[in-house]
């Protein structure tokens, strides 16, 4: 039998605001336990929550990233469960009326076809504390940093069928949070993680089958891992004669894993109410207005343009518009080159390598934008062959100044004048009479050898094209 993977993910982004969603605390990461956790997050008798405004407007510019609705009421309602780093007794989330409607994102699958995966919802929530299992020796220690934090949590429809879609469609949300500056989307700080519910049918049904959920993965690679794995597993049950129980799973990275959790609740398990302490969320046009009037070009528009206007490959194209700043750095790179398709080029090679190897983000590239059209316009009127052009910009890479002051300190103008290169390649003929003589009697690959030599003879700047053309020429004549 054939089976289909049913495949549908919870996203919580963790919002860019300096405190949190009910509390004036702040959001820092990286403090000591329990020191960023106020009266309210503790949820000590007779506190109030107060909510965060720019937690909502952050919400608002999502929603319209991704073309949904967004709710001119929306409520707040407390979500109840028990849990030792949850100090409250309920989380306050939204559950009926969530501040953004649905909406949808465009993936492009493997085969280069675009899907649409439809978004449900996006609410807005506050985070839980953090259990803390290591060096206690036996105990949990609880950290209530985390507590209050806002999240943003995006709740997609069961359309991807594939482990492979599912790190797509995450990956293109962890995109727009981050392109929008909604969130910083640091998965190693927990500021976005994955629930991915899981099911399996025979292919070609409709009816869906039980699914599980597994909780909190904060890696892309990890995802498709897990969801791989939980696929197998829920074919291997059903073969066996066996029923998925619908539980809440855990991925142990170790392992190359998943394992049960706890039984998966129902929504009337966590009795959802209005919480009395929040009044209804009203939203006016005003207020949307002001929130995404500074919205950038979105990533998909900025792609679709620079194929157009640009001339570039999609390939060149989806590499420079992986991020925002990326997106921007090569801009300012073509505009001030006048080339765009060799701008890319360096982008997407030399630099990209650089900043790969050093472990560095594009805002923390020490070769500005301004720098790399510099070297790129001497590329251009020939100052530079391609080979001096990487010497200099390792020279630029490592603080040594722009390409003019690097050229002119380390000598490595191109040289142009053909009398200069005609003499050399004469040079070189007459010292190599018995390869010249091998070469006109047929034995082109000698060819190489002669460009050799003279690349040598002036030091590697001499230019390539001109050598090439009068070397054939003096061979050939």
């Amino acid at each position: 039998m054939q089976w289909e993977s049913v495949i549908g993910l919870e996203i919580h982004t963790q919002l860019a605001t300096r405190s949190k969603i009910f509390s004036g605390a702040p959001t820092a990461f990286g403090a000591a336990p329990n020191t960023h956790a106020c009266a309210v997050d503790l949820g000590l008798p007779g506190v109030l929550p107060v909510l965060n405004e720019e937690a909502v407007r952050l919400a608002v510019r999502f929603g319209k990233a991704i073309g949904a609705e967004i709710a001119e009421r929306s409520i707040f309602a407390r979500k109840n469960y028990f849990y030792p780093d949850l100090p409250k007794g309920y989380q306050i989330s939204q559950y009926e009326l969530p501040v953004v409607g649905r909406g949808q994102v465009q993936i492009v699958l493997d085969d280069g076809a675009v899907k649409e995966i439809e978004i449900t919802r996006a609410h807005l929530e506050e985070d839980a504390g953090k259990s803390l299992h290591e060096d206690f020796h036996g105990l949990t220690g609880i950290d209530l940093n985390r507590a209050g934090t806002p999240l943003l949590e995006i709740v997609s429809e069961p359309d991807m069928r594939s482990a492979a879609e599912a790190v797509a469609y995450a990956k293109k949300v962890h995109q727009i949070v981050r392109w929008i500056g909604v969130s910083d989307g640091n998965m190693q700080e927990g500021s976005f993680r994955i629930d991915a519910n899981v099911s399996v049918r025979p292919k070609g049904e409709e009816t869906l089958g039980t699914r599980t959920e597994i909780k909190n993965i904060n890696s892309f690679r990890f995802l498709e891992r897990a969801i791989r794995f939980e696929i197998e597993r829920q074919i291997d049950v059903v073969e066996g004669g066996g029923d998925v129980v619908q539980e809440t799973r855990l991925y142990d990275a170790d392992k190359d894993e998943t394992r049960p959790m706890r039984t998966k609740e129902e929504a009337n398990d966590y009795r959802y109410f209005p919480d009395p302490d929040l009044l209804p969320l009203a939203i006016d046009d005003s207020f949307i207005d002001q929130a995404t009037s500074d919205l950038p070009e979105l990533p998909d528009n900025k792609r679709r343009r620079f194929r157009d206007q640009y001339g570039l490959s999609d390939r060149d194209a989806d590499l420079l518009t992986a991020s925002r700043g990326l997106a921007d750095y090569y801009e300012r790179v073509a505009g001030g080159a006048g080339d765009p398709k060799l701008a890319a080029n360096w982008v997407n090679g030399d630099l990209a390598a650089a900043l790969n190897k050093d472990g560095k983000e594009i805002g923390e590239s020490p070769v500005s934008a301004e720098l790399l059209a510099g070297l790129i316009e001497r590329i251009r009127d020939k100052t530079l062959s391609g080979k001096l052009a990487k010497q200099v910009f390792e020279a630029m890479w490592n603080g040594e100044g722009d390409a003019d002051a690097i050229i002119a300190a380390k000598g490595l103008k191109q040289i142009t004048d053909s009398g200069t290169i005609e003499a050399t390649i004469e040079e070189i003929l007459a010292v190599n009479p018995a390869q010249v003589e091998q070469y006109r009697s047929g034995k082109d690959k000698l060819f190489g050898f002669f460009v050799g030599q003279v690349m040598k003879a002036t030091k590697g700047k001499a230019n390539p094209q001109q050598v090439n053309e009068l070397l054939k020429s003096k061979l050939e004549g």
